[in-house]
């Protein structure tokens, strides 16, 4: 069971959302919030596997509501779920953390799917907002396609297969999916993935796949 924390000032999608979310038997709304103190509380005495935040709550930015909770425990997972796309708000939500940014009109099947592969390690990135972190710069650095050479002159001590599994990790693969799509086994992919964090000094997947996209890698 994926114990989930609802951040939301709305009330009419706060119930729209947990009615949806509570007919699937893995998930569980384990407890709601309308701004970003309370959200940080819950978090605290609740502890979730999964934040579903909203940026624009009426006391302070979900953004700085989720570094908050990350910085009293890593190990929850923030998913921005927002209908806000501007820049500068997408740069901040996954420089602060954030493990998915997705947009408020996306069905439901797909987001009980960000949920789970989410708390399984995965990134996500609604294809809306590809491009801004492509294409704009983050930290002050220009997220744009490089060559493979390049990025393994910055980054040589990775090997061949951690390569290949790093572009799966950018790509928001969990690491089920990632064994199977380069056909080996689950710990393998896992094992794997505790190679390129530690190789790129970077403390989860999520900062590995950042700094694979500052570095130019897609």
């Amino acid at each position: 069971m994926i114990k989930v924390l609802m951040v939301e000032d709305h009330k009419l999608l706060r119930v729209g959302l947990k009615s949806l979310l509570d007919e699937n038997p893995d998930i569980e709304i384990i407890a709601e919030a309308q701004n970003g103190k309370e959200a940080i509380e819950k978090s605290k005495l609740y502890k979730p596997d999964v934040v579903l935040m909203d940026i624009g709550l009426p006391d302070m930015s979900g953004i700085d509501a989720a570094k908050k909770i990350l910085d009293h425990n890593e190990n929850i997972k923030i998913i921005m779920l927002t209908s806000h796309t501007e820049e500068k708000e997408v740069i901040d939500a996954m420089s602060a953390g954030a493990s998915a940014y997705v947009i408020k009109d996306i069905n439901t099947e797909n987001l009980m799917m960000i949920i789970k592969t989410v708390k399984d390690g995965a990134i996500w990135l609604d294809p809306k907002i590809v491009p801004i972190v492509r294409e704009k710069k983050i930290n002050g650095a220009l997220y744009k396609p490089t060559t493979r050479a390049a990025f393994k002159e910055k980054h040589g001590n990775l090997t061949e297969r951690e390569y290949e599994v790093l572009k799966l990790v950018v790509d928001g693969k969990s690491n089920s999916e990632i064994a199977q799509e380069l056909t080996i086994s689950e710990h393998t992919a896992k094992a794997h993935v505790c190679n390129i964090i530690q190789k790129m000094v970077v403390d989860d997947r999520t900062q590995a796949a950042v700094k694979a996209l500052k570095d130019g890698l897609v």
